[in-house]
Order: C-alpha cells, then sequence, then structure tokens
C-alpha cells in the first residue's frame, strides 16, 4: 500500500545538537553488567562461521539476500517486510530522519532509552516524554492516549518491556494505540522482549495467517536486535519489521552496504542455532530470580519486571558504589540525573556464577550481613 505519511522531512541545521555518547570504553575483560549485552558471547557456531568467511571475501562488498532469507524464515515475514540496519540506533536514526519534520512531536515516555531523543532532536521535532507512574513505574496508557488524540504525534517510540524501568505494556494494549492513531507512526522497540514475550508479531501473525501481517496497521515498525540474547553486539545489526512502503521509505535514508559482510554471515548462524538462545534466555532469567532473592532478603529497594536488568538503590551513593564497583572489575550503570530513578544503578543480567560474583562484592560494600552468595 501506499506511504501515507507525508513528504520526506525538511534539512535541519545541527549547531545546536548536543552529541549522544554512551562510556564504551575501558570495557574489555570486565564483568560488564552496564550495558545489557549478553555476557558470555555468541554461540560456537557464529565463531565457526566467521573464522570460514575466505580471506578474499573481504575484499568484496557484502550481500544480503541470504541475510533477508534466514530472517523471513525466523520471523515468518517477507523479505519486503523486513530493514536491515547497522544497529537499532541506525534504525531509530533512519526512522527520525524518513518520518521526522521540524516541529513534529516525537511522543515516548520517561524514563527510556536515552537515544530516542536525540533522534528527534537531529530532526527539529518537539520531543514530549510522559512519566511512568510511581510507585511501581505503570506504564501512563490513560496519558498516552490522551496526548495522541491531542497532539497528533509524528512518532510515538514505544519501549517494550522499558529500558530502564523493565515496565511492560500488553501487545493488545500497543495494538490498540496503534490502531487509535492512524495518523502516528507507532515504533515499538522489542529489544528485551526474548526475554518476557511480550512481542506483537505473533498476535500480528496469528490475525494475519499467511497475509500481510501489517495489513491492519501500515503506521507501525517493530525494532529487534541479536545484541541481547545472540552475543554479536560488537559486530552491530538491527532489524525493523513493517509494511513493505514504510521499509522502502527507510530504505531512502540508509546506505546500500551499512552492514558489514562479517555482521552478515554471524547473524545467519545465530539465526539458525536457535537452542543456544533459548539456553541462554533461561539462564539470565533464573540467575534473575535468584538475585532478586538475595536483594529481597536483604531488604535492598529493587525493581524489574521485563528485561535481562534491575533497578537496584544502594543505601550509600549509587556513584560511590558504582566506583567501587569498577575497582573489582564489575561494571553497572548509575542512572544518576535520569527522572524518577535518580540514585540507582541499573544491574544487566548474566549468568548465576556472574551475579553471585556481583552479589557478593555489592554486599561487601553496602555492609550487608548474612547474605548468601
Amino acid at each position: 500500500m501506499a506511504d501515507s505519511f507525508g513528504p520526506p522531512p525538511a534539512r535541519v541545521e545541527v549547531e545546536n545538537l548536543q552529541s549522544y555518547s554512551a562510556p564504551l570504553e575501558g570495557r574489555r575483560g570486565m564483568l560488564r553488567l552496564d550495558f545489557n549485552e549478553n555476557t558470555v558471547g555468541p554461540s560456537p557456531k557464529v565463531v565457526a562461521a566467521i573464522r570460514a568467511i575466505p580471506a578474499n571475501h573481504y575484499a568484496i562488498y557484502p550481500e544480503y539476500s541470504e541475510l533477508k532469507a534466514a530472517f523471513s524464515r525466523s520471523l515468518q515475514l517477507a523479505r519486503e517486510q523486513l530493514g536491515l540496519f547497522n544497529g537499532v540506533d541506525a534504525a531509530l536514526h533512519a526512522i527520525c530522519h524518513a518520518y521526522g519534520n521540524p516541529g513534529d512531536v516525537l511522543l515516548t515516555t520517561s524514563p527510556t532509552f536515552g537515544y530516542y531523543k536525540p533522534c528527534g532532536e537531529m530532526q527539529g521535532m518537539q520531543i514530549k516524554a510522559i512519566p511512568y507512574q510511581l510507585p511501581d513505574f505503570q506504564f501512563p496508557l490513560d496519558e498516552i492516549r490522551s496526548a495522541l488524540i491531542q497532539l497528533r504525534p509524528r512518532l510515538l517510540l514505544l519501549c517494550n518491556p522499558n529500558n530502564p524501568t523493565g515496565t511492560r505494556l500488553a501487545a493488545t494494549q500497543i495494538l490498540e494505540l496503534t490502531a487509535a492513531a492512524p495518523q502516528t507512526l507507532v515504533v515499538v522497540d522489542e529489544l528485551y522482549e526474548a526475554f518476557t514475550g511480550d512481542s506483537l508479531l505473533p498476535i500480528l501473525l496469528n490475525q494475519a495467517g499467511s497475509s500481510n501481517p501489517f495489513s491492519s496497521y501500515p503506521n507501525l515498525i517493530i525494532l529487534r536486535s541479536l545484541s541481547k540474547t545472540a552475543g554479536i553486539a560488537g559486530l552491530r545489526l538491527g532489524v525493523a519489521l513493517a509494511e513493505a512502503a514504510v521499509i522502502e521509505r527507510l530504505n531512502r535514508v540508509t546506505g546500500p552496504y551499512d552492514i558489514n559482510s562479517f555482521a552478515s554471515t554471524a547473524a545467519i548462524a545465530a539465526l539458525g542455532d536457535q537452542a543456544y538462545v533459548d539456553s541462554y534466555v533461561e539462564e539470565v532469567l533464573l540467575a534473575k530470580n535468584w538475585l532478586i532473592q538475595q536483594l529481597s532478603k536483604a531488604k535492598v529497594k529493587h525493581h524489574g519486571a521485563g528485561g535481562n536488568y534491575l533497578l537496584i538503590w544502594p543505601k550509600q551513593a549509587a556513584e560511590f558504589v558504582d566506583e567501587k564497583l569498577r575497582a573489582q572489575g564489575i561494571l553497572c550503570r548509575n542512572m544518576a540525573g535520569k527522572a524518577l530513578i535518580d540514585g540507582s544503578l541499573r544491574v544487566s543480567i548474566g549468568t548465576r556464577e556472574q551475579m553471585q560474583l556481583f552479589w557478593h562484592a555489592f554486599a561487601a560494600i553496602e555492609g550487608l550481613q548474612g547474605t548468601s552468595t
């Protein structure tokens, strides 16, 4: 169907923009509980596939037909409904570039993934962020509904489950919002859905059968990644799932060879080893439950319904605890200055052994007595 979201955006001057930077340096060789990555690395099949790339292939531009076929089989979508990007960050930038005009509203929640805001600002968009509701970080459903009617935003960006609060919104509710706001492109960031099963895709496929699953939701984009489960964050590969007309529009603002051959080869191998992903996800969920038990017994404030991470509020200053953990080779993410969660640490969940290392160090820093490891 035709793209109904209007003309391409106008050019925006960038003199007043601030760069987005994540503290990613100096992390090798440490226990990485700061960026929600896979903490053990990819499947051996992925490593073997990369090592098997012939040296003369390094000199050839990438080809993507096999990669698109692998995603098509895995996700049960037509190739035209798949957009490939150099990480989901690049997909978010392309979405705002393709659809955002100066003065348009980008609606989202707060706190959420920090790159949404700068992507919108690059296009001169107005950012409207509606806070989650305390004390349990409930999704502000009524407020979002009202904003869709009153503001008629160009984009609605939802992270589900949300990073960093872990808040989950039922897939049926997201689809209701999407159907009720045809003038808004609804972008659902599903990077953590594997840990909680919150994906929209099964419902869409069930509704559409073998036909186009986006036929009833032409204003919907779903984002996926292999960074959190399959262990190839360093190779950068993200995928957008949407109506073919939406994918075609995104392709207008991306390069022809943005995915390198190593990432493509790794992704094909990762998609062919679902057993590895399932095993890792199971291990993470068991470790998360174990850590929650330790936090509860020690009466440490924590939160995290979904995703492979928890928010933890130490008794001492979060910056102090973060620095002490780093000195022991353990990285967490300090949430200082972030709305509603200032004073907390976001701790990614790895294996049971890794979380035992974290808990032993954290308990010692906090002076917790009688805690088990």
